[in-house]
């Protein structure tokens, strides 16, 4: 018989819950608008990019977690919390600083982090302890992870090295390229393993706190979920090496998708899984925390007792939600005036030259306004590639720092090879071209006063400008050289470095800032 959802709702949802799961619903939808680009932009990439297709099963997962604590629910009495609203007064704070600043990461975060405030802040703590791990398992619904590439390509091609030598195979390792008798292989980053790593790191984590109660058990499950992808991504890639010196690079590769793909990695999990089950010692039907200790805690009833209406609460987090918009809509258009042109500044004992590299190279630099790419020579033979890129603001679509920005751009002949020398201020990486040439790049960043190597300084100095209202236009600078022919290109990088004087004065004088 067919029964209307105001009967069902009756019937299913105690009087004590009815008003604060709509107003909860209301908050969450409120919350959602607000960061609703960032909403997009995540759930697009749980479709449509590999790495995190698995993201698309946390919300389920998640209210399945929730499902399995309905009696412990139904036996607890929401009340609204005020604290709780400093809580989503924090992650829009964090949200307006990736938004302005550009950092998709951080405005991600708080909008995730915003809906988790606002449960807590209408249904009230003793409903977030039931509701921890459920809660804390939303952070995963945030796509993470590109930043481990370099540092897991770097680890698989030494743990692959290591493999081809004990299986016999005379090779040589330089950054993350391989070469044996069967060919030149790169630990490229769709190689790196980062894609299962992070479909691990969730699935141990579900697996840790359904599975086990014991937390030692818990941390070595972790422990091996984490290492154990590594390991197996770096066999697959020797596999792959060992297969291609007796039937070629062609074969090798084709196998490598066909079996080393999610087959290869679907036993890896399977062999986790069936390793650990002896140790399980969760009862499947007993997932939910217990009640007495939520309701005996002297700490949680201190927490309960700052309590306000759900309705009060929901009014205030509209507040919240409208002044952390204009805050947003005013700061976003927050620019720098940049001048008409630029050009680059003569720098003594080094000539401008007309020579061009062995191999194209030009830096990436998306919505940059003013863009030069020169090079200079001294005399003794030494060269240096100087890139500029001068920016009006930094937000989605023009980071300076953002990935496939700057020396190595991705679907070029370059590729990342290892990281560079130590060079104070500025990061240096190796890139290789060709199979042989080799290309030495320093990056620095200047934004306001602040002259810097790190991607995160730099996005810290672009938020806190915006979110002040302060216009500071910002610049990337790289000085590369290649590496061949007799010449040190960090020994040329350094000569031409010391010949400009001062980086950040030099770097202002081509803004116009001087």
């Amino acid at each position: 018989m067919f029964r209307a959802p105001a009967a069902i709702w009756r019937s299913h949802i105690s009087p004590v819950w009815r008003a604060p799961l709509i107003h909860l619903g209301l908050a969450w939808a409120m919350l959602m608008a607000l960061a609703g680009h960032d909403w997009a932009v995540m759930f697009d990439k749980w479709w449509n990019v590999s790495t995190y297709n698995h993201v698309l099963f946390v919300p389920f997962i998640a209210g399945w977690l929730v499902w399995t604590r309905r009696d412990l629910l139904a036996r607890l009495a929401p009340a609204a919390w005020w604290p709780g609203l400093v809580l989503v007064a924090g992650a829009l704070m964090l949200w307006l600083l990736g938004t302005v600043g550009g950092v998709n990461t951080a405005s991600q975060l708080g909008a995730v982090m915003a809906l988790q405030g606002a449960l807590l802040a209408v249904l009230g703590p003793r409903i977030g302890a039931a509701l921890l791990f459920p809660l804390a398992y939303l952070f995963f619904l945030v796509p993470f992870g590109d930043e481990l590439v370099p540092a897991l390509q770097t680890i698989t091609a030494k743990l692959v090295i290591v493999l081809t030598h004990w299986s016999g195979i005379p090779a040589v390792i330089d950054g993350v390229f391989i070469e044996t008798p069967g060919g030149l292989f790169e630990v490229a980053e769709a190689c790196s393993g980062v894609k299962f790593l992070i479909a691990m790191a969730a699935l141990g984590t579900l697996v840790a706190n359904v599975c086990f109660k014991s937390l030692r058990r818990r941390a070595a499950f972790m422990a091996a979920a984490i290492i154990l992808p590594i390991i197996a991504n770096s066999i697959r890639a020797w596999g792959t090496i060992y297969i291609a010196q007796s039937q070629g690079i062609e074969f090798a590769a084709g196998f490598d998708h066909i079996f080393y793909g999610w087959i290869f990695f679907a036993l890896v999990v399977l062999a986790l899984l069936a390793g650990a089950w002896r140790w399980f010692d969760r009862d499947p039907d007993d997932l939910a925390p217990s009640i007495e200790p939520i309701m005996a805690s002297p700490r949680l009833g201190w927490l309960a007792s700052h309590s306000i209406t759900s309705r009060r609460a929901l009014v205030i987090l509209g507040a919240l939600a409208a002044g952390f918009y204009a805050w947003s809509a005013t700061a976003s258009r927050i620019e720098a005036q940049l001048p008409v042109s630029i050009e680059l500044p003569a720098v003594a004992g080094w000539q401008r030259s007309a020579d061009t590299p062995a191999i194209a190279w030009s830096p990436r630099a998306t919505g940059a306004g003013h863009r030069l790419l020169g090079r200079y020579s001294a005399n003794g033979g030494a060269t240096v590639d100087v890139f500029v890129a001068l920016y009006a603001a930094q937000d989605d679509g023009r980071e300076a720092s953002a990935a496939g920005e700057g020396a190595l751009v991705p679907g070029t002949q370059w590729r990342w090879l290892d990281t560079g020398p130590v060079i104070a201020g500025a990061n240096s990486d190796y890139l290789l071209a060709d199979g042989h040439v080799k290309r030495l790049a320093r990056t620095s960043y200047r934004s306001g006063n602040v002259l810097t190597d790190s991607a995160v300084r730099l996005k810290l100095a672009a938020m806190v400008d915006r979110m002040m209202l302060r216009r500071q236009p910002t610049m990337m600078l790289i000085l590369s050289a290649e590496d061949q022919g007799g010449a040190d290109a960090a020994a040329s990088i350094a000569k031409f470095r010391q010949a400009m004087g001062d980086e950040g004065e030099w770097m202002d004088r081509i803004a116009g800032l001087r």
